[in-house]
């Protein structure tokens, strides 16, 4: 069985069963990709009912191949889905309206796509203003506002690929995080707006930007040279502030991360492996001693543990509790123990591909509310599910609907 599709196990905590925080809220959600899909989702899994506007022909980020697979069927899990062609005069009359019926709407298109639909926060707010309204762009209003943004983009001018690969080897990080931290930036917005909403009965638009995102990222490295005077080295090549903090080679060509990062810890590693030696060292008596010593440290430190196997330092780091991680892939942690007992992990219905309708376990929104996990409660949408339900809330009757259909403005 593929480890996609492992049931849940027995030990999984059910998803909350009362009321979530944002449950009666209404979201309309214009986005596609990541970055705006991330704030839909953390507003859904909230209790938010957010839905979500896609093209006729269904939002692209669908049928994505390679690292772009799982983007849809992630980032847009408990949301409704309805299909409306903006093109269409009566496409924009029926998103104009559901808009209008929402407490937020987001989207993360260019600057000034949704204006000429009327779509915009100012098209919008004079007959809404309750409205809070969410853009996901590339840059905060300024010199770089126009500018095409992709985290590559962000992550290469912003500092972090510059962190993550080796000198001469810019590399972005191995996930999409500032979409995913982007967009969460957006759902805190919302949130905070929300409470002021309930103050002052006004609504307002927000913005959040992938480079913004990206230089907060970064920010600790900024204060570093402003404090020492000393600019920050890339992590491979980085002054580490432990002395034992480091990714070791071990028996049979295995990996594993060990670290002490106290003092306390460092006396303890020592006594665990019998190092007597190097514990009454007195140039390695200090973390800082160790720190100015890894240079000659860390290879005999290497040496000695080459014969050890990860399982056997694991047992041992666990015992007396050392900081250690084993060196995993993703696709490892569908097996991952933790994950599987305290319910991280949680089946969805594939909405398209060649997969669809089949079942695969995905990743929970990483808090608990009330003893909880925010479960799933609708399936990734397919394109247009919930385009009849959702326009006969809006008021249509089932002629109209049908009209629609006919005419191509909605699916």
């Amino acid at each position: 069985m593929s480890h996609a599709t492992i049931a849940p196990l027995p030990a999984t905590p059910a998803p909350a069963a009362g009321p979530l925080p944002l449950q009666g809220l209404r979201v309309v959600e214009f986005s596609h990709m990541v970055m705006g899909p991330t704030c839909g989702m953390v507003l859904a899994d909230l209790g938010a009912e957010v839905i979500k506007v896609e093209p006729i022909e269904g939002d692209r980020t669908r049928h994505l191949l390679g690292a772009g697979a799982g983007f849809f069927p992630l980032f847009n899990r408990n949301k409704k889905s309805i299909a409306i062609d903006l093109r269409h005069p009566e496409g924009q009359a029926v998103a104009r309206k559901l808009a209008l019926s929402a407490d937020v709407v987001l989207q993360n298109f260019k600057p000034g796509a949704l204006a000429k639909y009327g779509l915009d926060y100012a098209g919008l707010c004079a007959e809404n203003p309750r409205l809070i309204y969410v853009n996901h762009t590339g840059f905060l209003p300024g010199p770089y506002e126009h500018r095409t943004a992709l985290d590559e983009v962000v992550q290469m001018m912003g500092g972090l690929a510059y962190m993550t690969g080796r000198p001469g080897d810019p590399l972005r990080a191995g996930s999409s995080v500032n979409d995913i931290m982007g967009g969460m930036f957006g759902a805190i917005g919302a949130m905070a707006a929300l409470m002021q909403r309930g103050i002052t009965g006004r609504g307002q638009e927000i913005d959040s930007a992938l480079y913004e995102n990206n230089v907060f990222l970064v920010g600790q490295h900024m204060l570093q040279y402003a404090v020492t005077g000393q600019p920050a080295a890339p992590m491979p090549e980085r002054i580490s502030s432990w002395g034992l903090y480091d990714v070791f080679s071990v028996k049979d060509g295995e990996q594993i991360f060990l670290a002490a990062v106290s003092d306390a810890q460092w006396n303890t590693f020592c006594e665990a492996l019998g190092f007597a030696d190097l514990q009454a060292d007195p140039l390695l008596a200090t973390n800082n001693d160790r720190v100015r010593a890894r240079a000659t440290m860390l290879p005999e430190l290497r040496q000695r543990l080459a014969s050890r196997t990860a399982a056997e330092l694991s047992e041992l780091f666990e015992r007396n509790g050392l900081p250690y991680a084993p060196i995993l892939r993703p696709e490892q942690l569908y097996d991952d123990p933790h994950l599987n007992a305290t319910g991280g992990l949680a089946d969805i219905t594939l909405p398209d591909g060649e997969r669809a309708g089949q079942t695969a376990r995905t990743t929970l929104f990483p808090l608990r509310m009330d003893g909880q996990r925010l479960g799933v409660r609708l399936q990734p949408p397919r394109r247009g599910e919930h385009t009849q339900a959702l326009l006969e809330g809006l008021g249509y009757t089932p002629e109209q609907v049908r009209a629609l259909h006919d005419g191509a403005a909605v699916a």
